[in-house]
């Protein structure tokens, strides 16, 4: 088998690549700060401020304590709820499949790429190399559309109705895009970075024939030289 741990190093790189996109997008996906959404009336939410992310819904007030977050009100945002807007629900399905989706490609390019360095096997390497970007894309697909939902609902001030043992207001007085929506987006572009690199990977062009053969320079008939006059005199010393 040719040597081939020189032709794999952007894929090492890619892999790094994914793996970093893919914290991310974990990192993501528990974060509240997805909308941020700005009040006036400071009674109940103390800071002004509420965190509105895929989970949960949270903020500081000092008159509500839930156990745990100290002075921080939170309450669980369900799949089920009638209130829960398609965004939102979107994101909690599809962010988890993201992130099986993107371990599986992680795993398919340390798969690949222990053939490579270690000369396991040959034959699934180039298959292998686009398997794992497909599954990176794919993860980086999956993120993205939640992502880009929850934003669009942003930039258009969409609200939603909490019921009211949230505590929180029916609309807010204005709203923005917090850093969880920009850590997704982040981990999906270097998943998606990741995914085109491994689907480049080419095998190189072999110098040889696979039987080992001499090249055809060497081994043909036509090519076995003419006889040297002068080695033929001295045989005949």
């Amino acid at each position: 088998m040719p040597y081939l741990a020189h032709t794999a190093h952007a894929q090492l790189g890619a892999l790094w690549l994914g793996c970093v996109g893919w914290t991310l997008t974990a990192t993501a996906l528990g974060l509240i700060q997805w909308r941020v959404w700005l009040v006036s009336d400071r009674d109940v939410i103390s800071s002004g401020v509420a965190w509105v992310g895929v989970w949960r819904t949270c903020f500081n007030s000092h008159t509500l304590v839930t156990p745990g977050f100290r002075v921080m009100h939170c309450r669980y945002i369900s799949l089920t709820e009638e209130f829960t807007p398609p965004e939102i629900a979107a994101g909690q399905v599809l962010m988890f499949l993201s992130l099986l989706v993107g371990l599986c490609g992680n795993a398919g390019g340390v798969y690949a790429l222990r053939n490579v360095y270690f000369g396991m096997k040959e034959s699934p390497i180039r298959s292998a190399f686009l398997t794992t970007g497909a599954l990176c894309i794919m993860a980086a697909v999956m993120s993205l559309i939640p992502l880009l939902w929850n934003l669009s609902a942003v930039v258009t001030n969409q609200t939603i109705k909490f019921p009211a043992e949230f505590k929180m207001p029916p609309a807010p007085d204005s709203q923005h895009v917090g850093c969880g929506i920009g850590v997704g987006m982040v981990g999906a572009v270097l998943m998606v970075v990741s995914g085109i690199v491994f689907c480049t990977y080419r095998l190189p062009v072999r110098s040889q024939p696979v039987d080992g053969s001499l090249p055809a320079r060497l081994d043909s008939g036509a090519a076995q030289g003419k006889d040297n006059p002068a080695f033929e005199s001295h045989g005949h010393l």
